[in-house]
């Protein structure tokens, strides 16, 4: 069992294939996890990114995009474990630190992606 197992859904008011996009290149990967090395494994299109990781952590992560009602479910699974044999501290500090980070993400997509749609108005489709 990974000792950074950390999950997580935002709903944003937009199809699965513009949040696929700002995960498509490897630049946005560092701008979100800049001390993550990632690979990728398995390309699901519109349904999202399957990764190794090494770097900072070593296991592996997934965004997957479900269509749901009008939008997308954007879900984040990170299941890793730090180098080296670090104290329970530092473990729970880590899960907690990629906790808010993954949520971080996925509100700064909301924002950006859903930027100037009223609420209660249906997305703009692409």
């Amino acid at each position: 069992m990974p000792s950074v197992d950390v999950v997580d859904e935002t709903f944003l008011a937009v199809p699965p294939t513009v949040i696929a996009a700002a995960f498509a290149e490897p630049a946005a990967w560092r701008a979100f996890w800049p001390d993550l090395s990632l690979d990728v494994y398995a390309d699901r299109g519109a349904q999202g990114l399957r990764w190794t990781v090494a770097g900072a952590l070593v296991g592996t992560m997934e965004v997957w995009l479900e269509p749901v009602l009008d939008g997308t479910l954007l879900h984040y699974f990170l299941r890793a474990d730090l180098p080296g044999d670090p104290p329970a501290r530092r473990v729970r500090r880590e899960v907690r630190r990629r906790q808010l980070a993954a949520k971080e993400v996925s509100l700064g997509l909301k924002t950006t992606l859903e930027a100037g749609r009223p609420p209660g108005v249906a997305p703009a489709l692409p």
